[in-house]
């Protein structure tokens, strides 16, 4: 076997009266099958252990981060405003953080449910926020479309102009807790 050849699930890796099973791989009819797609791995038994067969293991190259998909709600920050969009940094899906860069983007039509033209990015958003948003699609190229139009969805963290983090005090104002100077948000409702 060679080491620089992948395997994939279900391939025989050996017989189990030659190797003992690793990580990545299982038992079945006496034969050591891979579980996962990876490269293979033998490593020596212990010089003190019981059972001096060679371990057999399966090893991924990469783990693969957690990916935004349709339906999915994830966490971003904020980076640029346009008068008809938010683009937004994605730092979250779900309760994971990602390893990758994905980008998304908040259209003025998706920021809320109701009164769709009468939204205002800038009242809605500022640089720096962090929003909860869920996906509504993959979108181009370049970002995954994003929609806050659910009352648990919008900005769930935003620092004042004097620095100091924000209190909601209602679905559509936030609060600086030094000056007392509310700023206009899409605020999301915490469950």
């Amino acid at each position: 076997m060679n080491a620089h050849d992948y395997k994939t699930p279900g391939e025989v890796l050996g017989w189990a009266s030659e190797y003992v099973a690793g990580a990545g791989t299982y038992v079945w009819n006496q034969k050591v099958y891979a579980s996962v797609v990876g490269l293979p791995r033998i490593m020596t038994a212990p010089a003190n252990a019981e059972d001096q067969r060679p371990t057999i293991e399966v090893t991924r190259e990469k783990e693969r981060g957690p990916v935004p998909g349709p339906g999915t709600v994830v966490t971003a920050k904020i980076t640029k405003l346009m008068p008809r969009q938010a683009a937004a940094a994605i730092v979250c899906v779900g309760q994971k953080a990602v390893r990758e860069k994905f980008t998304g983007i908040i259209r003025q039509q998706d920021v809320r449910a109701t009164e769709i033209d009468k939204v205002d990015m800038p009242s809605s958003f500022r640089p720096g926020d962090i929003v909860r948003a869920e996906v509504i699609s993959l979108g181009d190229s370049r970002a995954y479309y994003l929609s806050t139009a659910k009352n648990e969805l919008g900005v769930v963290s935003a620092t004042s102009y004097a620095g100091a983090a924000m209190v909601p005090v209602s679905w559509q104002e936030m609060q600086c807790p030094i000056t007392g100077q509310r700023e206009p948000r899409k605020v999301a409702k915490v469950i």
